[in-house]
């Protein structure tokens, strides 16, 4: 069966061929699931998370491309324990959004698309703008105020127009999306292009631990895109055979903002949630995730959980492995204070393999650490 555009929540589905955004009723999409590809069809001519194309719903011949993927995992030993740090920030625009862009990107442009709408507190826009500029399209990106000037500086440099929203996070969802009649949304967080940008990095853990599975994964989660990316691509690797089981996935998110912990520590997707705080882990700071219910499922379907960190945990954590040479974001670091979290609870033991994702470098937020240092600039 050929792939199409799948509403979860109603079943219905799309042709694939016309690009669209979200359902007729305004729901996200997924894709129907893909067969997924063995080893034998990994591109190993190409180094970037095109050497996984075949794995993708339709094929480019000319995709958006920057080397991105193919990132380092390295082993560290954090609170006595040894854990593999997937460094996704060795990317051209230095966070894990790369993937979903190229991807994105490349699969719109194939199906005629120009010119695009982003909404992000960041590391999406700066991803999108940049792929949109490689790409030879154009790009609108509506961020938050309180966004990093390093990367609005860095969407601009790209050649997007970018607009300053005030408010929330949420806010700028909201106005992108009331936009979205005049430019195409080619959102991080509803096009399920993306999420097939991200199930990369599954094939890529896959073929760095030498075709196995970790035990664990941990994800910062913010929409939930790493989640529901690792998700659909070991899901692929399930069912074509390659592996006989999904690794657990966790995820950890700020307890100023943590929807998705919140929902499934009650196990109520439609439980009120309390007001979002500001946090330091902006890019997870999404109060009403738009997947809420397929996240959720994810990490009920792979046995794993979720966590909510406090500012101070989070904090601690960025410190701590800046101090051992890791310089990334407070967003991604949250994730080795989970690993704190679940070592102690014996969620995760010290016996099992746990893959620990990095999303961002700290680069990035140098206002946010200069804080945690004291510091003013």
């Amino acid at each position: 069966m050929s792939p199409a555009y799948l509403d979860p929540h109603e079943g219905g589905t799309y042709p694939i061929e016309s690009p669209i955004w979200c359902s007729p009723n305004g729901r996200p999409l997924l894709l129907t699931p893909l067969p997924g590809i063995g080893r034998e069809q990994i591109d190993r001519s190409t180094r970037s998370l095109w050497r996984y194309r075949a794995a993708l719903p339709f094929q480019v011949a000319n995709p958006i491309t920057m080397g991105e993927g193919c990132t380092p995992l390295i082993p560290r030993r954090l609170h006595g324990v040894e854990a593999l740090l997937k460094c996704e920030w060795f990317t051209p625009t230095g966070s894990f959004k790369d993937r979903g862009a190229s991807v994105m990107l490349s699969l719109l442009r194939d199906q005629g698309v120009s010119a695009v709408l982003e909404d992000s507190s960041g590391n999406g826009g700066a991803a999108i703008a940049a792929y949109a500029a490689a790409g030879g399209m154009r790009a609108t990106i509506m961020a938050p105020t309180s966004t990093s000037p390093a990367k609005t500086v860095h969407m601009r440099a790209c050649g997007a127009s970018v607009e300053l929203v005030p408010g929330t996070r949420q806010d700028t969802a909201d106005a992108a999306i009331a936009r979205s009649s005049e430019v195409f949304y080619a959102s991080h967080n509803w096009h399920p292009f993306f999420l097939h940008g991200t199930k990369t990095l599954a094939y890529e853990l896959w073929e760095d631990l030498g075709f196995r599975v970790p035990d664990n994964i941990i994800v910062p989660c913010g929409a939930g895109s790493n989640v529901l990316g690792c998700e659909i691509g070991f899901s692929e690797l399930l069912r074509i055979g390659e592996i006989d089981t999904l690794p657990r996935i966790f995820a950890a998110q700020p307890e100023n903002c943590a929807p998705i912990t919140r929902a499934f520590l009650a196990d109520d997707p439609d439980m009120t949630q309390p007001e979002p705080l500001p946090t330091i882990a902006e890019g997870t700071a999404i109060a009403r995730p738009v997947r809420m219910a397929e996240v959720l499922g994810a990490l009920r379907l792979t046995g794993g959980g979720a966590v909510m960190l406090s500012e101070h945990e989070i904090a601690a954590a960025t410190l701590e492995l800046a101090r051992g040479g890791i310089y990334v974001e407070p967003t991604c670091a949250q994730a080795v204070a989970a690993f704190a979290r679940l070592l102690d609870s014996g969620a995760i033991t010290p016996a099992q393999v746990t893959v620990i994702v990095l999303t961002g470098t700290g680069l990035k937020t140098t206002p946010r650490v200069a804080e945690l240092l004291g510091m003013t600039l």
